[in-house]
């Protein structure tokens, strides 16, 4: 028993040498905040997708889709903007580990991760024509 509270206190103390765990709730919202705002600040593309997303969102609701039709667009969007700053995240963390030499690990840990945001912002667009052309076109036609 005294053993466990031992390496819990051992790893406690090397956790502050080398970074900040979040003491409490209101930190760790904080510091999601803080990467949000840099995801925005900083990469274009993240806002290119949080406007697109805007856009395809208020187009669902003046189409009046149903609820369940909305959230999977929410999801949609979601999931893009979360990859996006994964992204970020991993071209962050290699740029740390690598610095500026080149390695082919890094180059395919970079383009991976920008294939994944590539790969589900094309299946957003294919999930919202689906669900927003058909009432569009009934709404323009009519």
């Amino acid at each position: 028993m005294a053993e466990g509270i031992e390496q819990q206190l051992r790893t406690k103390v090397r956790r502050l040498g080398a970074w900040q765990v979040a003491g409490d709730l209101p930190a760790s919202f904080r510091y999601a905040a803080q990467g949000l705002i840099y995801g925005f600040a900083s990469q274009r593309n993240f806002r290119i997708h949080v406007v697109m997303g805007a856009v395809v969102f208020a187009l669902g609701l003046w189409l009046q889709l149903p609820t369940p039709q909305l959230a999977v667009l929410v999801l949609t969007v979601a999931a893009v903007l979360v990859l996006e700053l994964l992204n970020t995240a991993t071209e962050a963390v290699v740029d740390l580990a690598i610095g500026r030499r080149f390695h082919p690990l890094a180059r395919i840990a970079k383009d991976c991760a920008a294939a994944a945001v590539l790969v589900a912002a094309l299946s957003s667009i294919v999930i919202a024509a689906l669900l927003l052309l058909p009432p569009l076109l009934a709404r323009l036609s009519g």
